[in-house]
């Protein structure tokens, strides 16, 4: 494209000199100039397409001799200089050609590449701010320039500028949230956005942008105020409904929470974080109001196809967690009935809630069947065999522990629990030697232990 643009422009100019000589020149000698200067221009541009920028440059100085003030002729010296990475005398070339016609972009632009490659970003700010005037485009490589110059402030105002002019891109709006990392420039763009949405208060990315700076920066009745503004202007906006869902929850009105969290979790525009976050802001708040826990059971199904998290099993964890062993084991089966694989870890918790109930014959049942799919997990025997000892039948639960024995390696924690309900299971057999066997081995390793 740029090679295009120099033909036109190389015969304009020599189209308009050619006249203005007309006057001065005899018509034969006219002729004989034109010509020459045609060939040796002709040759530096065919040069340089085959890279022989040392013989273009050769045939441009003999334009130079019959042209001494054409700028074209020192901007395709720039061009070859720059080219054979002779940065120096590329700037000098086009500095030239700028001061003999600085109405042209091109010229400027030559300045600007040799300063970008150069690394030299601070003049080749100077020399964009020539060619805006020409082309705002080059507006984006001036925010580019400024971040990488660290002129936080002047990237700022050049973005917000843009933003409101041609539209947000996803560049710009990086280089913002970097700037705003810095606290300092938050009141402005603060600022800003107010402005923003008194200009237009339909544009609703203009508040979520105002509500997460407040919420940054902990000020929750400022978000609140926005949030409320931005319901009262889009009703339909989700995004109010994130910052209401939190107002809510503050003041126990769980009635509203369940329905922006129910908006919320169903919108595809929010990040599945959110919603996660938002549902375990729930999840403590029906732990302490059980009352809202089918509200709870419901919202989960807005994650059944979420491959990131397990929400039900997460859920069961923290009521684990809380030793409240029923809520645990309900979810730990939701979890299990809304995924297509067999979970580990999730059978394990469901094994060891049932156990704190002394269920022993739904965990003798579940660590069968386990063992069926994880024929190498020795956690499992160990379940069978001591579920087994706790409904005294205790030759499969020796059965089942010998078994399992073989496959614990490096868990000594777990080879002691075998030893005990191995001794567990002689005593009930009434192998008083095998017994004090299992039983010295499992204090034995307890002594290691310690």
């Amino acid at each position: 494209m740029k090679k295009k643009w120099t033909f036109i422009f190389a015969f304009s100019v020599l189209l308009s000199n050619t006249v203005t000589v007309l006057a001065q020149t005899e018509p034969e000698e006219i002729k004989v100039e034109s010509d020459k200067f045609q060939d040796f221009f002709y040759e530096s541009i065919f040069q340089k397409s085959i890279e022989n920028y040392d013989k273009s440059l050769v045939a441009l100085e003999q334009c130079l001799k019959l042209k001494p003030n054409d700028a074209t002729i020192y901007f395709e010296m720039g061009k070859n200089y720059q080219y054979s990475k002779d940065y120096k005398n590329a700037y000098s070339s086009y500095e030239h050609a700028a001061q003999i016609d600085p109405n042209n972009k091109w010229f400027w632009v030559g300045l600007y590449d040799v300063c970008y490659e150069t690394k030299d970003f601070n003049q080749a700010i100077i020399f964009v701010n020539k060619i805006v005037p020409f082309d705002a485009e080059y507006k984006e490589d001036l925010v580019s320039l400024y971040m990488v110059t660290k002129q936080h402030d002047k990237a700022l105002a050049l973005i917000n500028e843009l933003n409101e002019k041609v539209g947000k891109t996803e560049r710009r709006e990086m280089y913002k949230m970097e700037i705003l990392s810095e606290g300092k420039y938050q009141n402005s763009e603060i600022d800003n956005l107010k402005e923003q949405i008194e200009k237009n208060p339909k544009e609703e990315s203009n508040y979520i942008a105002l509500i997460f700076l407040y919420s940054n920066n902990n000020d929750e009745d400022k978000v609140q105020e926005v949030a409320k503004k931005l319901e009262k202007e889009i009703p339909e906006s989700v995004w109010a409904q994130v910052s209401l869902f939190k107002n809510y929850l503050d003041n126990n009105d769980g009635a509203n929470a369940v329905k922006s969290m129910n908006m919320v979790l169903a919108s595809s525009k929010i990040d599945s974080k959110i919603k996660h976050r938002i549902l375990n802001e729930f999840l403590l708040f029906a732990n302490v109001n059980p009352q809202f826990v089918p509200d709870l059971d419901n919202a989960i199904g807005y994650f059944k196809n979420d491959p990131s998290v397990n929400v039900a099993k997460e859920i069961g964890k923290f009521y684990h967690n809380k030793k409240q062993w029923e809520k645990a084991i309900k979810y730990y089966d939701l979890s299990q009935k809304n995924s297509s694989e067999v979970d580990l870890e999730t059978n394990l918790l469901w094994l060891q809630a049932n156990t704190e109930l002394k269920q022993f014959e739904p965990v003798v049942k579940k660590s069968m069947a386990m063992i069926d799919t994880y024929p190498a997990e020795p956690q499992f025997y160990y379940y069978a065999g001591m579920a087994n000892n706790q409904l005294q039948l205790f030759k499969k639960a020796k059965d089942i522990l010998e078994m399992g024995l073989d496959y614990v390696v490096e868990n000594k924690n777990l080879e002691i629990n075998f030893n005990i309900q191995l001794g567990e299971a002689y005593n009930g057999l009434g192998d008083a030697t095998k017994k004090e066997l299992y039983f010295n081995k499992a204090n034995q390793l307890l002594k290691e232990k310690k």
